[in-house]
C-alpha cells in the first residue's frame, strides 16, 4: 500500500512556452523622435507597485481610490469567490483521510406470547423468548478509509489548489479593471468640468458681443441682421453649457456605485483638469507576463486542466476501500462499556470497472482537449496583452503630440478671434466674421481638452495594460490557499497576509 501510495499516474504539469515576445515595445515612444510631450520613466524609476494611482498626484483621486478598494461590491464579490476556492481545497484535502462516523442507538422490544413452541426466531436468527420484553444499548465507531493508491486524491487537490490561485488572480484583475474605470472616470469627470469652464466663459464674452451688437444697431451703425447672429451664437454656446451637466452627472453617479455609496448622496466638487500624464515606467514585453493578473490566472487554468487528466486516468484502476468497526453493545445501560460488551470488525474491498462501453477513455479525451483549450486560452490572452500595451502605448505616444498642437491652435484661434472683432468694431468685416472666429475658436478649445482627457485615459490604459502595481510574486502558493486564516482584502498588498480585523 505504501509503495503504490506513491504512485500518481496522469501527464506531469509543464507550462507551454508563451508567444515570443519581442526586444522592446514597438510603439515605445523610446523609438519615436519626434514625442514631445509625454516621457517614459527611466529603468532606475523601477516598476510600477501598489496604488499606481498616487503617480498621478492627485489627493482626490488617491481618496476613491481608496474607498474603492474597501466598498466597491464587484471586488467584494470576487473575494468572496476566492473564499470559496479555498474551501474547495479544504474539501478536497478531506479525502486524504479516514472517516469516523457513530450512531448511538437504543431500543426496547418485546416478542409475541402467542407464538408456537418456547422459542421464537427474531432479529436474524437469535432466539427469543415468547412474551419477553428486552432493551438493547448500541454504541458503535466505525472507521472508512480509501487509500490514495494512484494520486486521485492528490489530482484533485492540486485541481483545487489551480482553481483557488486562478480564482485569487481574478480577483487581482477584477480589483485591476475597477481601480483603472474610477481612474478614467474622475479624468473625464474633470474634462467636463473644464469644458464647463470654456463654454461659461465663451457665452459670457458672446453675451458681451451681442450687447454691443445691440448698441451699434440702436445707434445705427450695425444691422439687424448683426443682433440676430449674435443672439443665435449666444443661446447656441448657453444650450452647450447646459448640456454637459449631463454627461458629469452620469459620470458622477458612475463613481458613486464603484466606491459602494448611493448615488443620491454623492458629489464630487467642481474643479477642471490640471493635472498632466506622469512617466510610467513600462519595462521590457517580458516582463509583462509576469505582471498581468489575466495571464496568471489562464496560467493557472492549464494547471488545473492538466490536474483533471490526472484524475481521469485514476479511473482505469481499482479502488480499496479499508473498513473497521467497534464499540460496546450491551442490553443493560450499567454494562455497556464493560470489557465483555466489546464488538468489532475489519476488513476490505476492492473493486474495478470491467465494462463501462468506453465512458473512462471518453473522459480522458474530454480533459485532455479541455486543457488543449486553456492552453490555446493561455496564449490568445497573452497576444492580447502584448496589443493592449501597443494600443496603449501607441495612443499614449500620439495623443502626447497632439495636444501641443492642439495648444497652439487654440492660441491662433484666440489671436484671430481678437483680430477679427477689431475689424467689426471699426465696421472693416461683418459680424458674421466675428462669429466664423467665435465658432472656430470655441470648436479648437473643445478639441483640446477633449484631446488632454483622452491623453489621461490613454495613461490609465496603459497603466492597466501593464498590470497595473501587481506582480507574480504576490500570487499566494499552493499551500497558502490551502490554510485556514482569511486573507484581507486590501490592495497592495499580498491577498494572504496578516488577516485584518
Amino acid at each position: 500500500m505504501l509503495a503504490l501510495g506513491a504512485c500518481t499516474v496522469g501527464p506531469k504539469y509543464h507550462p507551454p512556452a508563451p508567444p515570443s515576445p519581442a526586444p522592446t515595445y514597438k510603439e515605445s515612444p523610446k523609438n519615436f523622435k519626434e514625442t514631445e510631450g509625454w516621457k517614459v520613466a527611466q529603468p532606475d524609476q523601477g516598476m510600477l507597485r501598489g496604488k499606481w494611482w498616487q503617480i498621478f498626484h492627485d489627493p482626490e483621486l488617491n481618496a476613491l481610490e481608496e474607498q474603492l478598494n474597501v466598498d466597491n461590491q464587484n471586488i467584494k464579490q470576487a473575494y468572496e469567490n476566492f473564499m470559496v476556492a479555498r474551501a474547495l481545497v479544504r474539501e478536497a484535502r478531506a479525502q486524504y483521510f479516514p472517516t469516523v462516523t457513530t450512531s448511538p442507538s437504543y431500543s426496547r422490544s418485546g416478542s409475541s406470547a402467542n407464538l408456537s413452541g418456547s422459542t421464537a426466531t427474531r432479529n436474524g436468527g437469535i432466539a427469543t423468548a415468547r412474551g419477553v420484553t428486552s432493551s438493547l444499548y448500541d454504541l458503535p465507531v466505525d472507521v472508512t478509509w480509501a487509500p490514495d493508491l494512484w494520486g486521485k486524491v492528490r489530482n484533485t487537490v492540486r485541481e483545487f489548489q489551480y482553481g483557488a490561485q486562478l480564482s485569487a488572480a481574478d480577483l487581482e484583475n477584477e480589483r485591476l479593471i475597477e481601480q483603472a474605470s474610477l481612474a478614467q472616470i474622475y479624468f473625464e469627470i474633470r474634462g467636463q468640468d473644464a469644458l464647463q469652464k470654456v463654454l461659461n466663459d465663451t457665452a459670457n464674452a458672446d453675451k458681451q458681443s451681442l450687447d454691443l451688437a445691440k448698441a451699434r444697431y440702436e445707434t445705427g451703425i450695425d444691422t439687424m441682421i448683426s443682433v440676430a447672429q449674435a443672439q443665435a451664437t449666444y443661446e447656441s454656446v448657453r444650450a452647450q453649457a447646459i448640456n454637459i451637466g449631463l454627461a458629469r452627472a452620469q459620470f458622477e453617479h458612475a463613481i458613486a456605485t464603484l466606491i459602494g455609496k448611493p448615488a443620491s448622496s454623492f458629489s464630487i466638487p467642481v474643479k477642471p483638469m490640471t493635472v498632466e500624464p506622469p512617466p510610467i515606467p513600462i519595462g521590457v514585453p517580458s516582463q509583462l507576463l509576469e505582471r498581468r493578473p489575466d495571464i496568471a490566472a489562464a496560467e493557472r487554468s492549464m494547471a488545473q486542466a492538466n490536474a483533471q487528466i490526472g484524475i481521469a486516468y485514476a479511473a482505469y484502476y481499482p479502488t480499496l476501500t479499508l473498513a473497521a468497526s467497534g464499540g460496546f453493545e450491551s442490553s443493560t445501560l450499567e454494562k455497556l462499556l464493560s470489557w465483555s460488551s466489546r464488538f468489532w470488525a475489519i476488513g476490505g474491498t476492492l473493486s474495478e470497472t470491467l465494462f463501462d462501453a468506453g465512458l473512462r477513455r471518453a473522459t480522458v479525451k474530454q480533459f485532455v482537449a479541455t486543457y488543449n483549450a486553456a492552453v490555446a486560452a493561455y496564449k490568445q490572452t497573452v497576444l492580447t496583452a502584448f496589443q493592449q500595451v501597443e494600443d496603449s502605448l501607441a495612443g499614449v505616444r500620439i495623443l502626447s503630440q497632439e495636444v501641443p498642437s492642439q495648444k497652439r491652435a487654440v492660441d491662433s484661434a484666440q489671436t484671430s478671434l481678437q483680430l477679427e472683432l477689431g475689424r467689426y468694431q471699426t465696421g472693416i468685416d461683418p459680424y458674421l466674421s466675428v462669429v466664423i472666429a467665435q465658432t472656430t475658436l470655441l470648436s479648437f478649445q473643445q478639441t483640446l481638452i477633449n484631446t488632454q482627457v483622452s491623453e489621461m485615459v490613454a495613461a490609465v490604459q496603459l497603466i492597466m495594460a501593464l498590470g497595473g502595481g501587481w506582480d507574480r510574486s504576490q500570487l499566494p502558493t499552493p499551500k497558502e490557499v490551502s490554510t485556514l486564516a482569511r486573507p484581507p482584502r486590501q490592495s497592495g498588498a499580498p491577498i494572504l497576509a496578516t488577516v485584518r480585523n
